[in-house]
């Protein structure tokens, strides 16, 4: 018994770091995404004139 729960601990942990690094994966496409649809300025417009 002490097997199956090592087992099942091992293949939480696997499945638990493949999730995270597929939310991960996703979410840098929607940056990239967001980055095309939004792009940044050339003057960067931090600059006030007074």
């Amino acid at each position: 018994m002490d097997n199956d729960k090592w087992a099942f601990g091992l293949t939480m942990m696997i499945v638990g770091m493949g999730g995270t690094f597929l939310t991960l994966w996703i979410l840098s496409l929607v940056m990239e995404l967001l980055k095309k649809i939004y792009p940044l300025k050339e003057d960067g417009g931090a600059s006030k004139e007074s």
